[in-house]
């Protein structure tokens, strides 16, 4: 298996390669066509094609040679207002040789940059327009001023579809010559919530076990528990199974390794596909609320998710007696 990082192996060189994000792409390669392009605000959820999108537009524009006429920078960790001053400006001031005028600055993760920094930028972006081209990138793009998002045009990411995900997982496998089965497939799908960068980390992970690629693999090197295993977890408390549910609750923090945080991450999820109450689902919600707090602020983890299943045991009880 190559020890390359699959997500950057297999990342799209050109727009056209580009999936789910048809819009997007629509009004990039307008761009490209007509060699001239604004400066940009590519927001959304991690994962999603944001910074991929800026390097495909650099790419189709500047041709093969691209890196020399772009600059790239993580603002979570050059956001100062003296990387502002300093590098960026220097980026800026001097014009591209070339049929194109102007180079591209993609300044990932922008709404991590400070507030001075962000009043730099600002007159920086409006100075240096000729000569340099903007493309900021944010997951909260509401973190990001006012002035400086009214001199961008905005691009909105969305997740993507579970097709997209699965055709690209499918592709990927093939190429490594990974067996990926259909369960692994929607285990991947489920823990990556659209994010296709973390479903192929995922991917990549499960398949260095040199297993094929199924449930029971994705789950044990994410260190998240079988969906079954929790709604079971969940029926014997509820049925008023105290200790058997501490007991299964014990094998599947040690099976998988799976945090009390992560854990009452997925509790949460299944308690809204019980065959309940709304009223109950309501009190629930606020009591896992409650344990995550606690568990946050430093709380044991048996210890907190132990009272939590006691919380389900006197829940089930009460609903017993009602339905009675």
């Amino acid at each position: 298996m190559s020890v390359e990082m699959w997500t950057e192996k297999y990342r799209p060189r050109s727009l056209s390669e580009i999936v789910n994000q048809e819009d997007i792409v629509n009004r990039l390669i307008g761009f490209v066509k007509a060699k001239n392009v604004p400066h940009c605000l590519f927001a959304g959820p991690p994962g999603t094609g944001k910074t991929t999108a800026a390097l495909c537009l650099a790419h189709d524009l500047y041709g093969e040679g691209y890196r020399d006429y772009i600059m790239e920078l993580n603002a979570s960790d050059e956001r100062g207002i003296d990387v502002i001053r300093e590098t960026v400006k220097t980026f800026a001031r001097t014009r591209p040789i070339g049929e194109v005028p102007f180079k591209i600055l993609i300044l990932d993760e922008a709404d991590n940059m400070t507030a001075d920094a962000q009043q730099a930028l600002r007159r920086t972006m409006e100075r240096y327009t000729e000569t340099c081209r903007f493309i900021l990138i944010a997951n909260f793009p509401g973190r990001i001023i006012e002035p400086i998002q009214s001199r961008c045009a905005p691009f909105r990411f969305t997740f993507l579809s579970r097709e997209d995900l699965t055709g690209r997982l499918r592709y990927i496998a093939e190429m490594e010559k990974v067996q990926l089965l259909e369960d692994g497939i929607d285990a991947i799908i489920e823990i990556s919530e659209g994010d296709l960068r973390k479903a192929i980390n995922i991917l990549q992970a499960a398949a260095s076990v040199g297993k094929p690629v199924d449930k029971e693999v994705v789950y044990g090197v994410v260190g998240r528990a079988n969906p079954y295993d929790v709604r079971e977890l969940i029926r014997m408390a509820m049925e008023g199974e105290f200790v058997k549910a501490r007991e299964k609750l014990r094998e599947l923090m040690l099976k998988y390794g799976v945090s009390g945080s992560d854990l009452v991450k997925q509790i949460h999820s299944e308690i809204f596909q019980l065959e309940i109450p709304e009223k109950w689902k309501i009190r629930l919600a606020s009591a896992i609320g409650e344990t995550e707090f606690r568990l946050i602020q430093g709380g044991d983890d048996e210890i907190q998710l132990s009272a939590l299943l006691a919380r389900l045991v006197e829940v089930g009880q009460i609903i017993g007696k009602d339905r009675e």
